[in-house]
Order: C-alpha cells, then sequence, then structure tokens
C-alpha cells in the first residue's frame, strides 16, 4: 500500500492551467461561491477570483510536495518562480473542495 496521497483532478489541473493563456477552464475549477486568500486579501466570489488572477504575474509552479489533512483538504507545496521581487519562492497551496469536486476554498501562504 502506497503512502502517496492521491491528487485530486481539481488539484493537478489548477497548476497545469495557471500558467495557460486560456484562464475559462482555470475558472471553471471553482465554485461560484469561492474563496481565494492569497498575500492576506480575500477573493469571493468567481468575479473577484477573476480580478485578483489578472493581477497575478506569470510564473512557473514546480510541485515538491503533496499531503492531505484529516477534514479532506490537500495541502500542496511548490516553489514559485517568474518576474516579482523575491524570487523564486516556495507556497504552500490549501484546498478545500465542494460536493462536485471544484475548489471551494484555496489559501496560498508562505
Amino acid at each position: 500500500m502506497s503512502d502517496v496521497p492521491t491528487v485530486p483532478d481539481a488539484v493537478r489541473r489548477y497548476f497545469e492551467l495557471a500558467t495557460l493563456p486560456d484562464q475559462d477552464a482555470y475558472f471553471a475549477l471553482f465554485a461560484d461561491d469561492a474563496t481565494v486568500e492569497d498575500e492576506g486579501a480575500e477573493h469571493h466570489g468567481i468575479a473577484s477570483i477573476r480580478a485578483w488572477r489578472t493581477g497575478v504575474p506569470t510564473v512557473t509552479y514546480t510541485v515538491t510536495g503533496v499531503g492531505l489533512t484529516g477534514d479532506g483538504a490537500t495541502l500542496v507545496t511548490a516553489d514559485i518562480s517568474g518576474d516579482f521581487p523575491g524570487s523564486p519562492v516556495t507556497l504552500r497551496f490549501h484546498f478545500e473542495y465542494g460536493e462536485d469536486g471544484r475548489v471551494r476554498v484555496l489559501r496560498i501562504r508562505p
């Protein structure tokens, strides 16, 4: 039996789609009432998440770890590099899901 957690499809696709120019598939990963927390600010709902994402620089992600919490959330550690101060940086992504498998909560923290 393997101790490696199965990466939910929404998480795998998040990192695949986040760097592509067509963002519609990326936004479809989120529930309509999703919340994203990044750099201490919360963005509620798809319109707010779209506005947040517009300000995010183009980056590359290298996933370095995946784990599960006791409540079913997925924790991903990734190295992020791009044209921003402090690059590269290691961040933690905390994903929670709705019953439909879409991302309901995403918290991005150092």
